[in-house]
This record gives structure tokens, C-alpha cells and sequence, in this order.
């Protein structure tokens, strides 16, 4: 029926404009997608560490540290948690070991994989303290020589711990409250190697006090290490950082009191005389004052400051071993970079943002900054779990990281790369970028080849919906704000003339759709620029909106920019050409068709329309209507989705009551239903020309449709909550799925590899199948034996073993168990993994009447030929394998319809005697009932020749003159079998 249907809409319709027909061939049918990328949560709450190399991340999600490899761009490995959250943590210099604090007062220690390779396990802890302190810790800090680590909680005590050994060396006491910062002074003078060198902690507390303390083996003897050193008062409120310079000489604090203090801790002074244990005489006595030398005027709350290598190559700037810079970061979300001696700022990298809202400000600031020296980067930290690394060289934002994106709502995706003139001898690069629009009012914007994203802001309500345009270089949004905007990347010319656009940080907005009362859930935007727009260039035609309000906007976009020229860019007003009040609920969907002729709408009233869209450029000005053409009626719950068919005149629509529809241009009927889905479908779309069906539900799965036979061909899981979001790119080989688990999987096309695999598969089986014949008629059982168990194949070892007697000789026959001499010299030598898998094949055999007599034939060689040790050392090989090797246990389904793993070793010995007993038991019993119906036949037999035959007691069972009944057991065993 659906051949006839798309037979018939190849003539000109009767209402409406038309679609082009496809005039290639069409495409080869997708039948697999396998997950080449996922964008998972990265950091949802808590501490952030940063190796100090810089190519490793550890974050906190959920009550598990996460370790991501920042060069390859991939998750490491999971440290398992305690189900508490995680408090603090830090990573010693060496990058050898986590330490890290929860909520339970633990402390947990785990050695960092050198590896590179993921992980499937997580890592558990090699020490764990379970009460480490009495009260939560929320600052700890690992000295410059990876063997102490300081630790600090909300009681104000702090302590030293051994890393290694996992002992407290230090404990202080005295702070006048929860214990904010912590920093190690161990300077290293490589003029006086000779001279002991000293290591002090420098702790600071909300009672505004910073206090140094000695650690050094003679003030831990004389008692003198449990008061602090000096006791530094300058700050008005908490100091939230700490940071000593190489040489030990300045230490910078910064609070939120709005001020960065810089101290002098070189300074000594004479504070009175004292009695040396060697001499009667009084000697000086040089005491430790720190001296306040700076104080810099923040104008914001500090969360974080350090100071820069002196040797650091700022750009403007000069470098030397005078210099004292520092940094600073806090409520403003923005670093500063700081000359500790002038008090100026020197530059500032981010965007401080102006026009935010009191809740937006807070989710931007920034909640600590980290100093990576060796890649001269500035990584920071903000309350919204995102991580931005800032290069101190170029002055720019180098790597942004998204640590979590909430529901994802939306996606598609987008080209900026392409030039705005089409030029068919340069390469297009297509589809490097994906737009999401999630629980936020800022749309994400994500490379699609590495984990780097940008954020938009300009929406003050959350973005419900997104499309793109001109191929991919605009972006549109529609928001619970009442607007939709228009965003476009910045572009530059390259050397060979044509425009690129610069990093996805420039993109802004540059258009603005105002006039709804009420959320923007759906928007379309023109499918084709236009060829020689009003300002002469290729540019946007149109765009459509639906809202809550029950109607369609239809908006002008032809004077829109394709370009951001920057902040101060003007953003253009867009005036609407008409509004149509178009359901009687809200507008759920949008499309446009490829021709930009036609308009489709789905709303929760059940219903699609499908609109003719008038649009004429005359006179340099612009004019469109809206035309309805008829209304698509059938679903029984509101629909979600509305796709147009890319080259047939068809139209799909995804709906509440779990199906999707495919509807028939011409009239309006539905010409096919798909069902498979076990909740609401959200999202569809069209794949190899009209072929098949993509689609996205309530269910979490994505599930590929064929067309003409109506089936499944694929499904797609890895979603554990509602897939809003569904974006198929350019060229039909990914599709990217995003769900209300914040998570988007980039679902890669694997079809023809997959055919290639099979028929690899294919090969190599039917020459290991000639292989195996070839090894029987040349009696080479031992090869053919381990051929077929590499094989996997047990028929084949079944048939083997049932011929054995039948093509052996008397005398082999005789002297051997199994049929055949060879074969059991070759069961007494099988190795042990080979053993097992025969012995689980004797399991299955025995479960069978008719092939029971075959495996308790091969059992009974194994039992005499192998000892029980052998038996169970091959159990135990089997399992060892097994952790390595994915084929080697069968894999069998669970009560709850999973998938299960055979155990190995003691306990898969046991399980297989279990399974070969009972049935053993009942072949055992069923052979004596045919050995007592034997005697009742020989009776019966006797008695019917009418004492022709005389059998007497001694030749019943001969050859002469009496009938051979363990022949005739025999066959009765062959025919009751």
C-alpha cells in the first residue's frame, strides 16, 4: 500500500505545493549504530583537583571522585565512594595519590592508575581512616613533597597526616572556628643545600586570623610546634586563600573583605637573649615577625588567590625574579591578574557579566581557581559546575568543561565552519558543532570532536526549543521568556580569503522575536537562504514560532545578520508578517519543509496541521501568509514531534499514545502506524530518504525504523530517563540523543562495518568448517576436537563422538572408552579451559534423552581418565579466563531478564555435578525398567515358539539356538530413546 501511496504522490497534487521527488538511487538500509561519544556529568557538587602537568581532572559526581585524562578527552576511572558526599579533596605533586574528605568524617586514600586506559572497575581506597576528625572537613592541602597532608574541619582543628604510613604527625588546636584555607611553606634555596630546611603550615580560619606553624622535628621536641610561629591579623573576614611564594619570602591572603594582603615572612627581629644547652653564655635570639608589605583593594568577595611563577611569560608584560604577581578570583566571575608590588591589575580574563540576574550572578561566580604552572593556565571553578581554563599567554578562554546540564531539552546541530559564499572546490566542514538547550536559560554549544563548549547567555527564562538555519550557520531559540532570538558566530577571513568563524565563545545573539504572551516551545527557521538576500548577500528568509498561546508567529528574518561582529553588536528587532491562532493547546512542534513551502504544527489537542506558506520578496520588502491546507486527526494523545519527509511528500509525527504516524500529503490519511515504543514518543525524524524512521521516547530508547515493512531494525539504549532531545547530522551517519538523565550519546553509523564483520565471521567459519572435515577424514581427532570447541560449535562435537563406535574396530573398540583409542588419549590430554567448556557441553548434552548415551560415554572417560584435581583445576582456569574474556562463560538470562555470567573454579564444579545428577539418576532408572521388559519379552518370545526353541539356564544369553537379548536392550534403548 505504501508503494502505491508514494506512486500516486509522484503526480502534482491537488491541494498545495509540492515536494521534489528524489532522482538518485536510494540509499542502502542502516541497520546498526553503535555509541561513539557520550557527554556525561562531569562535575555536579563539591572539590575540583588538577594535576599539576595539567593533563588530569579529578571531579566530584554524585558521592564518587571522577578522573578524566584532559588530552585524550575521556573518563579514567571512578574512585568508589562511601554514600557520603565528598567534603574536600586535593592530589599530592607527585600525582600519585587522591586524598579525599566525605561527610561521614573519613578520610580515604587511593593510588591514581598511571594508565591511560579506562577503566570498567572503580578504584577503592588503599587506606581509609574512618574518623579522621571529629567534625566535616572542608580545606586539605598536600605539602611540596607528597608525604604530608593537612587537614582542617569545622571545629577549628588541624591536622598532619603521613600519606604513606597513615598516622597523624601534628596536631593544632586554638582556631577560633571552621578552618578555611591551608598552604605549605618549604622554600628550597639551592645556596644553602647544607642548611636544614624548615617546613611550616600556614593555616587561616573565620576568625580572620592566619597562623603559621612549625613543623620541623626540633619544635615537635621541644614542644614549641603546637603554638603557632606568628599569628598574622589584617583581614576583617574569612581568608578563603593561601599562597606562599617558591623562596618562601611573601605570602599573599585573600578574603572576603574585598582585600589581598601581601606579608613579608622572611622578616626576623631581636626579641631577647637565651642560654644555649652547649654554652653558659647568652646569645641573641633572632624571633620570626611577618610583615604586612601590601594591601590591595579587591572590590569583590576573594574565594581564591595564588602567586604566579616569577619566570611566567605574561603577554605584555616582562618576566624576572623581581616580579610578584598574583591572581585573584571571587564573586564577579572573572580572574584578575594582579602586580603584588603596584596593586594594579595587570588584565583580567572572562567576561564579567553586568546584566545578570541575582540568581544567575551567584550560579557565575567562581568558587575556587587553580594555578597550573607547567601549561601557564588558570583553571577556574564556578558555582555553576562549570570549569573554564584561561591561558595566561594569549589572554583568552583556552578549554571550557560543563560539569552538568540538567534535563536536556533539545539539540541540533550546527556548521559555523561552512563560508558564508558557497564554494564547491573548498571542503565543507559540516556539523562540528551541537547546540543543547537544557534546564537553563544559557544554551550550551559543544564541539562535537572534543569535550570544549561555550555558553550562550541572553535568555532570561529557560530555552525550551532550538533549530538552525543557512545550513547551520544561525542558530534560533525559543525560550519560557515569550522571545525567540537568532544567534550567529563570529567570523574572520583566513588566509586563502574565505570566512571561518572564530571559537564558539563568539557566538551572540543577533536578532530578537518579541510578541507572544506566553512560552515559546516550538520554532522552525526557513530551510533555504536566500540567494540574493536585501543587503545582496546569502542570508535568512524566515522563521516560525508556536507558543503556549495557542498561536504561530511568522517572523521576517531578512535583515538578520549572518555574523557576530562582537559585545557591542546591535541586535535587531524582527517584526512579525502574520500571527494565526493555530490550536487549541499548546504548540508542541514546528517544521518547515526542505522546499520552504509548506508548515507543519503539533499540538497536545491531537492534532497536526499542515500549513501553505506564502513568501515573496517585491520592491526590496518582504511579505508572508499562512494558508491551512488540512489537519492530519488520528493520534488518541497530543503530538510531541512533526517532521516533514526530505524528499517524499509524507509527514511523520511522534505522539503521547506511543506511536508513530506516517500521514499521506495529498489527503491527509494516515498511511502507516509504528509501534514499538512503551511510552510517549518525543521525537522523530527521517532517515535514507524517506527510508526509515528515527525515533526518540519516554522509554529512553532510540529505535530505527524501516519504512516499508513497518519493523524495528534497531534499538538504541543508554538513557535511563525521557529522550527530549534527537538530532540527526548532515550526512545521516550520527544521530545524537540527549535525555532527562544529562546525558547526550552520539550514536555513530556502523552498518557496513558490521557487514563486513559478518562476512569476516563468515569466512573464517567455512574454512574452519573445512578445516574440521578434513581433520575427520584424516582421523586427526585431537585437531578436530580443540577445532570444534574453538569453534563453540557442540553439534559438531556431538556427531563426532556418536561415530566413534560405529567406525571403530572390535578389538579398538574394546580397549578403548569413548569408541576409539585416540580420542582418549586425546581426553585425558585436553587442556584445562578446553576440559571445562567439553564438560559444560556434557551438561547440556545430558539434559537430552537421545543424546544422553554420547555424554555419558564422554563422561565416562573424563572420570577415568582425569583425576578430580584435574577436573576442578580446569573450572578454576576457565574462571581465570573468564575475567579476561567475554566468550569464554556462556552467558545465560537471569530471573529478572538480564544477563548472567557461569561461575568458575570450586563453585562451577559444584553447579555442574547439581545439573548432571538428577538426570543421570533418572537415565539410570529408565535403563532398568527396559532391562526388566527385557526378561518379559524373552518370556513372551519363549513361549510363543511353543517349546521349539529349548533355552536352557546356561546358553539364554548365547549365540546358538536362543534369542540375544542384550541386543535386543539395546535396540530397545535406541527406539525408547
Amino acid at each position: 500500500m505504501y508503494k502505491q501511496c508514494l506512486e500516486k504522490l509522484a503526480a502534482p497534487p491537488p491541494i498545495g505545493p509540492s515536494l521534489p521527488m528524489a532522482s538518485v538511487a536510494r540509499p542502502k538500509l542502516k541497520t546498526a549504530f553503535k555509541k561513539a561519544r557520550v557527554i556525561a556529568p562531569l562535575h555536579t557538587a563539591g572539590p575540583v583537583a588538577i594535576t599539576q602537568d595539567g593533563t588530569r581532572l579529578v571531579t566530584c559526581v554524585g558521592e564518587e571522585a571522577l578522573l578524566t585524562d584532559l588530552t585524550a578527552e575521556q573518563e579514567i576511572c571512578r574512585f568508589s565512594g562511601d554514600t557520603e558526599s565528598i567534603t574536600a579533596l586535593c592530589i599530592t605533586p607527585d600525582s600519585t595519590h587522591l586524598l579525599l574528605f566525605t561527610s561521614s568524617l573519613s578520610l580515604r586514600v587511593y593510588e591514581i592508575p598511571s594508565s591511560t586506559i579506562p577503566l570498567s572497575k572503580s578504584v577503592h581506597p588503599i587506606r581509609v581512616v574512618p574518623r579522621a576528625h571529629d567534625a566535616p572537613v572542608h580545606v586539605c592541602k598536600a605539602d611540596p613533597t607528597s608525604t604530608y597532608l593537612a587537614s582542617g574541619s569545622a571545629d577549628g582543628v588541624v591536622k598532619v597526616w603521613n600519606i604513606l604510613r597513615g598516622y597523624v604527625t601534628h596536631v593544632f588546636k586554638g582556631h577560633g572556628g571552621v578552618v578555611s584555607a591551608l598552604a605549605f611553606n618549604y622554600p628550597f634555596d639551592p645556596s644553602s643545600v647544607a642548611r636544614e630546611r624548615k617546613m611550616q603550615l600556614i593555616t587561616g580560619s573565620v576568625d580572620t586570623r592566619i597562623r603559621i606553624f612549625d613543623l620541623s622535628a626540633a619544635a615537635v621536641r621541644t614542644g614549641a610546634g603546637l603554638k603557632p610561629e606568628a599569628v598574622l591579623e589584617g583581614h576583617v573576614s574569612v581568608p578563603r586563600g593561601l599562597d606562599v611564594s617558591p623562596d618562601g619570602k611573601w605570602l599573599v591572603s585573600g578574603g572576603r573583605d574585598s582585600v589581598v594582603l601581601v606579608w613579608d615572612i622572611s622578616s626576623r627581629e631581636v626579641s631577647g637573649t637565651r642560654k644555649s644547652k652547649n654554652d653558659k653564655g647568652k646569645n641573641k635570639y633572632v624571633g620570626f615577625a611577618p610583615v604586612l608589605s601590601q594591601t590591595i583593594p579587591v572590590l569583590e568577595r576573594v574565594e581564591a588567590v595564588g602567586l604566579l611563577r616569577p619566570d611566567e611569560d605574561l603577554a605584555g608584560t616582562t618576566s624576572g625574579p623581581n616580579k610578584l604577581r598574583l591572581y585573584t578570583a571571587g564573586e564577579k566571575g572573572v580572574v584578575r591578574i594582579w602586580d603584588a608590588r603596584e596593586g594594579t591589575v595587570l588584565f583580567t580574563l572572562g567576561q564579567e557579566q553586568q546584566s545578570l540576574g541575582e540568581g544567575q550572578e551567584e550560579q557565575r561566580q567562581i568558587v575556587d581557581a587553580i594555578y597550573i604552572p607547567f601549561t601557564s593556565t588558570i583553571a577556574s571553578i564556578h558555582a555553576d559546575q562549570n570549569i573554564l581554563f584561561h591561558s595566561l599567554t594569549t589572554q583568552s578562554l583556552s578549554r571550557q568543561l560543563i560539569g552538568f546540564n540538567d534535563e536536556i531539552i533539545d539539540a541540533t546541530f550546527l556548521s559555523p565552519n561552512l563560508p558564508l559564499q558557497p564554494n564547491p572546490s573548498r571542503t565543507k566542514l559540516t556539523d562540528t558543532h551541537i547546540a543543547l538547550a537544557t534546564n537553563s536559560s544559557l544554551i550550551r554549544v559543544y564541539s562535537t570532536a572534543s569535550m570544549d563548549a561555550r555558553l550562550l547567555s541572553g535568555h532570561s527564562e529557560i530555552v525550551l526549543c532550538l533549530d538552525h538555519g543557512a545550513s547551520g550557520r544561525a542558530l534560533a531559540s525559543g525560550s519560557k521568556d515569550h522571545s525567540a532570538r537568532i544567534w550567529a558566530p563570529s567570523h574572520h577571513n583566513d588566509p586563502d580569503g574565505e570566512p571561518t568563524s572564530s571559537p564558539a565563545s563568539d557566538w551572540g545573539c543577533v536578532a530578537l522575536c518579541e510578541g507572544h504572551a506566553e512560552s515559546v516551545g516550538a520554532i522552525a527557521m526557513s530551510r533555504k537562504a536566500c540567494e540574493a538576500g536585501l543587503e545582496g548577500d546569502a542570508g535568512l528568509r524566515f522563521m516560525f514560532t508556536g507558543s503556549q498561546d495557542r498561536t504561530i508567529k511568522m517572523w521576517d528574518l531578512s535583515g538578520v545578520p549572518l555574523s557576530y561582529a562582537g559585545p557591542g553588536t546591535e541586535v535587531v528587532k524582527c517584526k512579525s508578517f502574520t500571527t494565526h491562532k493555530a490550536h487549541e493547546k499548546d504548540i508542541n512542534s514546528l517544521d518547515v519543509a526542505p522546499n520552504d513551502r509548506m508548515l507543519v504544527s503539533g499540538s497536545q489537542d491531537r492534532t497536526a496541521k499542515v500549513w501553505a506558506v506564502d513568501y515573496l520578496v517585491t520592491g526590496g520588502a518582504a511579505r508572508g501568509e499562512l494558508r491551512l491546507l488540512g489537519t492530519c486527526k488520528g493520534h488518541k494523545r497530543g503530538v510531541w514531534c512533526v517532521r516533514f519527509g526530505r524528499t517524499e511528500r509524507v509527514l511523520a509525527t511522534g505522539s503521547g499514545d506511543k506511536s508513530v504516524k506516517l500521514w499521506n500529503l495529498d489527503d491527509f490519511t494516515c498511511v502507516k502506524t509504528f509501534e514499538g515504543h512503551t511510552n510517549s514518543v518525543l521525537r522523530v525524524d527521517f532517515l535514507n530518504a524517506g527510508m526509515q524512521i528515527v525515533s526518540a521516547a519516554s522509554d529512553g530508547l532510540v529505535k530505527l525504523w524501516n519504512v516499508r515493512e513497518e519493523e524495528c531494525v534497531a534499538t538504541m539504549d543508554n538513557h535511563e530517563d525521557k529522550v527530549w532531545a534527537l538530532a540527526v547530522s548532515t550526512d545521516e551517519s550520527t544521530i545524537v540523543s540527549g535525555a532527562a538523565d544529562s546525558v547526550v550519546t552520539f550514536w555513530q553509523d556502523c552498518t557496513e562495518e558490521q557487514e563486513v564483520e559478518k562476512e569476516t565471521k563468515r569466512a573464517e567459519l567455512a574454512l574452519k568448517e573445512q578445516d574440521f572435515q578434513n581433520y575427520l577424514h584424516l582421523h586427526d581427532y585431537r585437531s578436530a576436537i580443540q577445532l570444534a570447541l574453538g569453534m563453540q560449535q557442540p553439534g559438531r562435537l556431538l556427531a563426532l563422538f556418536k561415530a566413534l563406535p560405529a567406525s571403530s574396530a572390535g578389538d579398538a573398540k574394546a580397549q578403548s572408552i569413548t569408541g576409539h583409542a585416540t580420542v582418549d588419549e586425546v581426553l585425558r590430554t585436553l587442556p584445562g579451559v578446553d576440559l571445562a567448556r567439553l564438560l559444560r557441553y556434557v551438561r547440556d548434552w545430558n539434559a537430552n534423552a537421545r543424546t544422553s548415551t554420547v555424554a555419558q560415554r564422554v563422561l565416562h572417560a573424563v572420570v577415568k581418565l582425569r583425576p578430580a584435581d584435574e577436573v576442578l583445576s580446569a573450572f578454576s582456569a576457565e574462571g581465570a579466563l573468564g575475567a579476561l574474556s567475554a566468550n569464554v562463560f556462556p552467558v545465560e538470562a537471569d530471573a529478572h531478564g538480564g544477563s548472567r555470567r557461569e561461575n568458575g573454579g570450586a563453585t562451577a564444579l559444584k553447579e555442574w555435578i547439581d545439573a548432571l545428577i538428577p538426570y543421570t539418576e533418572r537415565h539410570l532408572a529408565r535403563m532398568e525398567r527396559l532391562l526388566q521388559d527385557s526378561y518379559v519379552v524373552d518370556y513372551m518370545l519363549s513361549e510363543m515358539d511353543d517349546g521349539m526353541f529349548e533355552v536352557g539356564d546356561d546358553d539364554a544369553y548365547g549365540d546358538e539356538g536362543g534369542v540375544d537379548v542384550p541386543m535386543q536392550v539395546d535396540s530397545l534403548v535406541d527406539v525408547a530413546a
